[in-house]
């Protein structure tokens, strides 16, 4: 996601390194090739040229111009002003003192809405929530029925009374539903359209009425750019909504939507859909996306992604096994599962800072290579799993023929697992875990 702009922003810093000692002329040089790159972002102009006021003025201050390290101070000020613009602290749904939290989603017609239904309702059932979605999409065909494969997909209730009542009538009933049968938060997917009409923003405008939901979430295509900022900016004056959750994010190479509807509504992005997946659904940092935008990586999401995938029991044992040199093939296989819990390869490799996001592009990375070295391991006995060493050549021929590879791929995967031995017993040392502690409290690890 934001290639395009990383690169620019990344070029227009370059300048700015090169330099040594910045004089004035020379920070506004590089303000104005920052102005064009968010601009080609498609990021709204009025935005733009606000953004680019406050971080010119922050940058050609004494405390920057005299400093021994003036690029990188400008960096941090363009870190920080990307931060403020897109809200400054992430929000969520709020949820009710009296249950059930009512969720309103809004939105047209191929922007994700009954998906993301589906997805919200899936991350709180994770958090232990008892979701109920309700189906008051009537008018596209199969709608209702799309709400009803995600929810059993997801195993959470779908609340319908097919498509000859009016959504007003199903959004009451649905409530009165969830207070009967328990359900303490409630997700109304709502009817799109190609464009914005009279219509649809009447109907919405009753079911609002009718429910009174605690929140208004309007789901917008990052995709659309500029025109996705338009459309909430509309949808906000008729709904007074609460918040925006911003679909196919890691899609969208230029940014524009996530770096402008926040200033233009005042309404805060609250979650962003990164995949196709149900569970591809990730709360909304502004700080951690400056960082992205800005080729930093995100360490604390990997970090969270990381602990969402282990629990604290296995985390433990694994310690331990590493620091008493237990640690086995059968571990090692146990890391492939949460690796693959984690999502694809290329979307984790992205949130690590330093690597080149360029090189990402275009690079072939191959999903099933785990699949494949999960095979080779479940194709050894136990015993050979608890104890490699006993590996020897009839073994090892023995070992690929089961999983359908050659020799050499064995003794990769036994290479690799020795490597991983080392480096994990030298990350369970106190300075490692310092540099983790020190990570997750928003310092740098050095």
């Amino acid at each position: 996601m934001f290639q395009s702009l990383t690169d620019k922003l990344n070029a227009a810093f370059k300048r700015f390194r090169s330099k040594g000692k910045l004089t004035e002329d020379d920070v506004k040089s590089g303000m104005r090739e920052i102005k064009l790159a968010l601009l080609e972002a498609d990021v709204s102009y009025k935005v733009v040229r606000d953004f680019i006021k406050t971080t010119t003025e922050r940058a050609i201050g004494s405390d920057v111009l005299e400093s021994l390290l003036p690029a990188q101070q400008i960096v941090k000020i363009v870190n920080e002003e990307l931060t403020s613009l897109m809200g400054g602290t992430g929000e969520r749904i709020k949820l009710a003192s009296r249950p059930p939290t009512v969720v309103m989603m809004a939105g047209l017609q191929g922007a994700g809405k009954t998906t993301h239904c589906g997805k919200l309702a899936g991350m709180f059932k994770n958090q232990g929530r008892r979701p109920l979605l309700v189906a008051c999409d009537v008018y596209r065909p199969a709608a209702v029925k799309q709400l009803q494969v995600v929810g059993e997909k997801l195993d959470i209730p779908v609340f319908q009374m097919g498509t000859d009542c009016s959504p007003v009538k199903i959004a009451k009933a649905g409530v009165e539903h969830a207070k009967q049968h328990g359900h303490d938060i409630v997700f109304i997917d709502t009817a799109g359209r190609l464009h914005i009409d009279e219509g649809m923003m009447q109907e919405l405008s009753d079911i609002k009425a009718a429910v009174e939901p605690h929140e208004i979430l309007l789901v917008v295509d990052a995709m659309l750019g500029q025109d996705a900022v338009n459309v909430a900016e509309t949808f906000n004056q008729q709904l007074d909504i609460t918040g925006v959750v911003l679909t196919k994010l890691d899609g969208d190479t230029r940014g524009g939507a996530a770096l402008s509807v926040r200033y233009v509504t005042g309404k805060p992005i609250k979650y962003v859909g990164v995949g196709e997946q149900l569970n591809a659904i990730e709360p909304f940092y502004p700080d951690r996306m400056a960082s992205r935008i800005l080729g930093m990586g995100d360490v604390l999401s990997l970090i969270e992604k990381a602990e969402a995938a282990y629990d604290e029991k296995q985390a433990e044992e694994l310690e331990r096994k590493i620091a008493s040199s237990e640690f086995n093939l059968e571990d090692y296989l146990s890391q492939f599962e949460q690796i693959k819990k984690m999502g694809p390869m290329k979307d984790i490799l992205a949130q690590i800072p330093g690597i080149d996001q360029r090189q990402l592009e275009g690079a072939k990375i191959d999903e099933r290579a785990i699949d494949r070295m999960q095979a080779i391991i479940l194709s050894m006995t136990k015993k050979e799993r608890i104890k490699p060493s006993i590996i020897n050549p009839s073994r090892k021929r023995r070992i690929a023929a089961g999983a359908g590879v050659r020799v050499e791929d064995v003794n990769r995967l036994l290479k690799q697992f020795d490597q991983t031995c080392k480096m994990m017993k030298e990350m369970s040392s106190g300075k490692y875990k310092r540099m983790l502690k020190k990570t997750r409290k928003g310092g740098f690890p050095f």
